[in-house]
């Protein structure tokens, strides 16, 4: 029971998932901006939103709570959004999230040596930005979009129910 609709929303929320994470790796590595460890952790979101709607179109079972994982990776999202603009404002101290280099790796005694030399990104610091916008502001934005957008594709599905 695939609506046309809701598979017309689900098709714009992957092509902006996909055009973000192909600007955030392109600001990355070609323009040479670093991102800080909350712009790499806000990047997840965008890459799960891929996955999950590849797992709708794919599966086409379980839409309905595909959708609200959905929506719940867009709150996700939105709060480490505002929490990173917050950092970006001053309104918040930066958190040990913001100042860890690598969290998989036993580090030794030499490695936090060169880690210590090396200049770290610190999460408050906007190296990049559009129209004027850090992309943590337009993170937001979009964030806010999503949770709209799939809000009214997980209404579309309820009344497709009965």
């Amino acid at each position: 029971m695939f609506n046309l609709k809701a598979e017309f929303y689900l098709k714009i929320i992957f092509l902006f998932s996909l055009v973000a994470l192909i600007s955030a790796y392109f600001i990355e590595h070609v323009l040479g901006h670093q991102p800080c460890n909350l712009c790499l952790i806000e990047r997840i979101p965008y890459g799960l939103s891929i996955i999950l709607i590849i797992i709708i179109f794919v599966f086409k079972k379980s839409e309905k709570f595909i959708i609200l994982l959905l929506i719940l990776t867009s709150v996700f999202s939105l709060s480490i959004s505002i929490y990173h603009y917050g950092i970006e404002q001053g309104f918040f101290q930066e958190s040990a999230v913001c100042n860890v280099k690598n969290f998989t790796e036993n580090i030794e005694k030499e490695d936090l040596l060169k880690q210590l030399n090396e200049r770290i990104i610190s999460c408050k610091d906007v190296t990049f930005r559009i129209f004027g916008l850090s992309l943590t502001s337009i993170n937001i934005l979009i964030s806010l979009l999503f949770i709209s957008i799939l809000s009214k594709v997980f209404i579309i599905y309820e009344k497709n129910r009965y």
